[in-house]
């Protein structure tokens, strides 16, 4: 599968920012879909995940009340609607992909080359 993230940016803190990673080249409804982001000096760490019919969603703890991930599922589409953003979410955000039945689990075999999103003070 191929995975193309955009959406990232410039924003002040408390601003919003909505993510969106385009897939193709699978059945995209038979996918379990996350973001994870790497920030500078960090390891990269799970952020969000939706599941294949879009049922289930999970969240980083440092996200959750913040964050929203959903799918459209006919236009084979992710998204990741940021709210409140904080300068500690500064970082590369990739989505990625695996079959379905994946999540929870987060070690995902397919991703996406990654959108930045940084948040000024």
């Amino acid at each position: 599968v191929q995975l193309q993230a955009s959406g990232g940016g410039l924003v002040q803190a408390g601003d919003s920012l909505r993510l969106s990673c385009a897939a193709s080249g699978q059945t995209f409804r038979a996918l379990d879909m996350a973001w994870f982001r790497r920030a500078p000096g960090k390891e990269r760490e799970f952020v969000g995940g939706i599941s294949w019919n879009g049922v289930n969603t999970y969240y980083a703890d440092s996200v959750k009340g913040r964050f929203t991930i959903s799918r459209d599922n006919p236009k084979n589409t992710v998204h990741l609607q940021m709210n409140s953003l904080k300068p500690a979410d500064t970082a590369v955000y990739y989505c990625a992909a695996e079959l379905w039945g994946r999540l929870p689990k987060i070690d995902f075999g397919s991703w996406g080359q990654g959108t930045q999103v940084t948040v000024s003070s």
